[in-house]
């Protein structure tokens, strides 16, 4: 039973962290808005029937019944076609045609005043500073969130703890990972270097960092090396001979080196046997923005190549190939993979808390990239529209033409409601393949 609270405190706290990523991310479509004089009927968290809502001034603010989105209601987010009426309120949501209470308030209101303060008369820049308000939020968030968990709570790293011993050295060209009594003793435990020893200097210098000492054992095979560790209250200095064996060949960044068929590289090189420990190592500020580019990256790569994941995907819900743990996930995925590392007894509450703050964070990366795409309903479909606008009307004032006037967008509803019913077809078949075939982290 404590198991089962536990998860769902871990899916609740993703649950939370996503409205309140959504109510942020309209929030940054709603100031802009509001400062540039545009109508905003609605601010809503969730679609379906009203639960709850408090009108603020003009503004009907509330929570909707299915808390998966959010929207801005405004008026002339499509520039109306010759001869129809003019102040239409849409929304930035999924869903873009506000039917119901938003129309009525349209109806009430005085039309003239409605047009003048529509979106689609904004200039360019102030149109593309709404639209992409909520995006910039999600990143905003992101940034935040990782500079809390980088700086905050750390990230598992390679420390000067030791974290294992060897026996014996075996080849990296072995399959096996069992002693023989022919295999050498591994120098580390010849040394009599234990697990939770603290490396302080090796040869005679002081290190800062586990990569340093790898490089000096390597580059030192047949030499003894004075070991200095901190073993509890005792300092010990220890005699470490590394052994010339085969080893993989690594990168700067840790990565193993292939040759041109693709096979790794192994070369000669000092061995003594002994791994790192892991430990949290809290990280600079300047971290972050690395790990938010290389977040943003991936989220990209999983669109652009989106038509075959989701074939994967389809591949693993209804046949039994594995799902992919890079690919696509819906709601329900992240929930259970939260609830998961709730309950993970093996890790300290810290990292818990920590890694259900990074999925946070991860989201609102994904929610960023993925309103960027330029496609209508999306953020970025209303940015590409008016920067469409703005280049046609650049091009007929050079060529001494009469202003075309606004982009009737409204002409391209059949394709935004493709957009939508793909989008809806596709949560459908991640959130079907995160019930039968999940993603799962520990198992």
């Amino acid at each position: 039973m404590e198991t089962v609270i536990i998860f769902a405190l871990g899916v609740l706290v993703i649950a939370l962290g996503l409205i309140i990523s959504i109510a942020l991310h309209e929030w940054g479509h709603y100031v802009p808005a509001k400062k540039f004089g545009v109508y905003v009927s609605q601010f809503m968290i969730g679609f379906g029937p009203t639960l709850f809502s408090r009108q603020r001034g003009e503004t009907e603010v509330g929570f909707k019944a299915i808390p998966l989105g959010g929207y801005v209601a405004m008026a002339g987010m499509y520039a109306p076609a010759p001869g129809e009426r003019s102040g239409e309120v849409s929304t930035t949501g999924f869903f873009d045609k506000v039917v119901g209470e938003d129309r009525t308030v349209a109806e009430k209101s005085v039309e003239e005043d409605m047009d003048a303060r529509s979106f689609y008369r904004l200039s360019l820049p102030k149109r593309i500073t709404i639209m992409l308000g909520g995006p910039l939020m999600n990143l905003i968030i992101a940034v935040v969130l990782y500079a809390v968990v980088f700086v905050g709570f750390g990230i598992p790293s390679l420390s000067l703890g030791v974290g294992s011993v060897s026996e014996c050295v075996i080849s990296a060209t072995q399959t096996r990972d069992e002693c023989l009594p022919e295999d050498p003793t591994a120098p580390g435990a010849q040394a009599g270097i234990l697990p939770g020893d603290q490396i302080v200097s090796l040869d005679g210098q002081p290190v800062e960092s586990w990569f340093a000492v790898t490089e000096i054992i390597r580059a030192s095979p047949g030499r003894a090396l004075a070991v200095g560790v901190e073993r509890g209250s005792q300092s010990l200095v220890l005699s470490l001979t590394p052994l010339l064996t085969e080893r993989y060949a690594f990168d700067e960044d840790g990565e193993i080196l292939l040759d041109t068929e693709g096979n790794p590289i192994v070369e000669q090189v000092g061995f003594a046997g002994i791994g790192s420990s892991f430990e949290n190592q809290r990280q600079s500020i300047v971290t972050v923005f690395p790990a938010v580019w290389d977040n943003i990256v991936g989220v990209g790569r999983v669109i652009v190549t989106l038509p075959q994941r989701l074939i994967d995907v389809a591949q693993a819900a209804f046949g039994p190939e594995e799902r992919d743990p890079n690919g696509p996930i819906s709601v329900v995925g992240v929930g259970r993979i939260a609830g998961e590392i709730a309950t993970v007894d093996t890790m300290a509450v810290r990292d818990r808390v920590a890694s259900l703050i990074g999925i946070v964070a991860s989201l609102n990366v994904a929610l960023f990239v993925f309103n960027l795409v330029p496609l209508l309903p999306l953020d970025g479909g209303h940015v590409a529209v008016a920067l469409y606008e703005g280049t046609k009307r650049r091009a007929f004032a050079l060529l001494g033409k009469a202003d075309p006037g606004p982009v009737n967008a409204s002409k391209l509803m059949p394709m935004t409601l493709v957009v939508i019913g793909l989008l809806g077809a596709m949560s459908l078949l991640l959130i079907y393949a995160d019930i039968v075939n999940p993603i799962r982290l520990f198992s």
